[in-house]
């Protein structure tokens, strides 16, 4: 039974997609396996009512969520992020999607209709979760490892796979925009002209516009700049007949080099999740549980022998790049599943006839089995690393040193006027890493002029601390004159990071205090601080010896300055 209002369909969608994401990520499962089993739930495929019958037209337009995601991966692929990498992710990543999908694809190719789809197949299945493995990292504390850093840099080939792998889809289809009765050299000329139009726009006209913005504190007119230079340049890609994500991800290239990319990340962030959520939702609605229940030994099949392929071309090409024996396994283990992007594609190869409805819900099916599993994976890859280290090192206790640990290091400056240059400048001496944010164009401009590395975004924005990764920082540094946006900030700090220190700057004794209770570790009065830094001074001139004024000073701090209060 369909659910006729629209109010009653969103009421039962949203009620069951909270229920499930918030059971499967209190057992550990992931929020995607949830909104999946929330599709299924409120899909036509269930016993029960259902909210709409046409998945086809919900997955179109959650398809936007695809574009901005790889918008937002675009956005992260910094040049100097990717050479310091380029080793792991351009060797290893590539052998290892190579190498897994052709694997696969040879597995496949006595279940799928041509040889081309098999590919597709095998190159999909060889990509794993992203947001799955992160997560666990992020739990584990493991970013920092070897294996850690390791797995990023696979995951990080996997991304930049996806474009091309989206690109190809309507290849493979009979509904492809790019027709056969247009030349092949205007089909190319199209193509070209298309991208030397976004490269324009994402390299000049778009920052250009989100300068003069700013400066007219346009804050509104800003994210709505974003927006369409996103689908502008999906648009455009589309009308070239190749994939709207690679126009978005190219737009997201251009724009990661510019003082606004992590302002441009905290405006995309929440409309990239709620329409991914909604894409997955709509993905859950496609599965065909009859069709699964008709043939679960094969499925059991399929999950064994890919998942098992990928343990081992992992495991070897590793040890051929030359990674220790238990960092080989680590990898291998954590990385064994495919992927949340194999929901993308194996959705657009649907929706444009490449393969059918059967194929789809099987390959659903065994990714969604491969998530589920990764968790005990991952602690069976632990022990088999942790006997390999043992077999190598003859050491039976832990070693801290031998798990690659190195210290974060980065400290995150909010405000770079007066007080933050200063602050920067003393890092900079000391050569310890940082990164500032400003929301004045001219203090962004500044630190682009001292060659340092300064971007326009407002700290208390929640979104900017994920994008910025603030959890990994080993200190955050208030220096802004605005005190909400301060207070807001040590709030989302203390919340979501509650082990990143904090010390703020602050106007007088009562803004300090405020601060505190916010969860700043420390909170300096400047005001008062100037007045003790007089006093010392004068004491010093009058003869009072610099050992009781330091003592004199530190007795003040300690206190709380509740005697300048007084």
């Amino acid at each position: 039974m369909e659910l006729n209002s629209f109010v009653i369909s969103a009421i039962v969608l949203l009620s069951v997609a909270a229920i499930t994401v918030t059971l499967f990520k209190h057992l550990g499962l992931g929020s995607i396996l949830g909104l999946l089993v929330a599709g299924i739930v409120v899909g036509p495929h269930s016993p029960g009512p259902y909210v709409t019958a046409h998945v086809e037209d919900v997955r179109h337009f959650t398809e936007l969520g695809v574009v901005l995601l790889l918008f937002l991966i675009g956005l992260e692929m910094k040049p100097k992020r990717l050479w310091s990498l380029r080793r792991e992710v351009f060797g290893l990543g590539t052998a290892q999607i190579l190498l897994s999908g052709l694997a696969i694809a040879a597995y496949s190719v006595f279940y799928a209709p041509s040889w081309q789809v098999s590919l597709l197949i095998g190159l999909t299945f060889a990509l794993s979760s992203t947001a799955l493995v992160m997560q666990l990292l992020h739990e584990r504390g493991d970013i920092a490892t070897r294996h850690g850093t390791t797995a990023f840099a696979v995951l990080l080939m996997q991304d930049l796979a996806v474009v091309p792998l989206l690109a190809i889809v309507p290849l493979l289809s009979n509904r492809g925009t790019l027709s056969s009765s247009v030349p092949f050299g205007e089909q190319l000329l199209i193509v070209v002209g298309m991208v030397g139009l976004i490269v324009v726009f994402g390299r000049y006209v778009v920052p250009f516009a989100l300068a003069r913005l700013l400066r007219q504190g346009n804050r509104e007119a800003f994210a709505l700049v974003v927006m369409l230079a996103v689908f502008l340049a999906a648009g455009a890609m589309h009308e070239a007949g190749l994939s709207m994500a690679l126009g978005a991800f190219l737009m997201g290239m251009l724009l990661s080099t510019s003082r606004f990319s992590f302002q441009i990340q905290a405006h995309i962030e929440p409309f990239k999740g709620l329409l991914m959520s909604l894409f997955f939702v709509a993905v859950g609605m496609s599965i065909d549980l009859p069709a699964i229940a008709a043939q679960p030994l094969l499925l059991a099949q399929h999950v064994v022998v890919i998942v098992g392929i990928k343990l081992l071309v992992l495991f070897l090409i590793a040890l051929a790049f030359g990674l220790p024996r238990g960092v080989a396994t680590r990898v291998a283990f954590m990385l064994a599943q495919s992927g949340e992007f194999g929901f993308v594609l194996f959705g657009a190869a649907k929706a444009l006839g490449v393969i059918d409805d059967t194929t789809f819900a099987v390959a659903v099916s065994v990714i969604s089995v491969g998530m589920l599993i990764t968790p005990l994976l991952v602690r069976l890859g632990d022990l088999l690393a942790r006997r390999a280290e043992r077999r190598t090192t003859g050491q039976t206790s832990f070693d801290y040193a031998a798990t690659g640990v190195v210290p974060q290091g980065r400290v995150v400056i909010a405000g770079y006027g007066r007080v933050g240059h200063t602050i920067a400048t003393m890092l900079e001496a000391n050569q310890i890493p940082f990164i500032c944010f400003d929301t004045n164009p001219a203090h962004v401009e500044r630190g682009e002029r001292d060659q340092r590395p300064v971007f326009y975004g407002d700290i208390g924005n929640i979104e900017l601390l994920t994008a910025a990764q603030v959890e990994r920082a080993a200190l955050v540094i208030l220096t802004i004159d605005h005190g909400p946006s301060a207070l807001r900030a040590v709030s989302h700090i203390r919340t979501a990071h509650p082990h990143v220190p904090v010390i703020a700057r602050a106007r007088d004794l009562e803004a300090c205090g405020n601060l505190i209770r916010a969860g700043a570790t420390h909170a300096y009065p400047e005001a008062i601080e100037s007045s003790l830094r007089l006093g010392a001074e004068a004491l010093q001139m009058l003869g009072v010896p610099t050992d009781d004024v330091d003592e004199l000073l530190q007795g003040v701090r300690s206190q709380g300055y509740a005697p300048m209060a007084e």
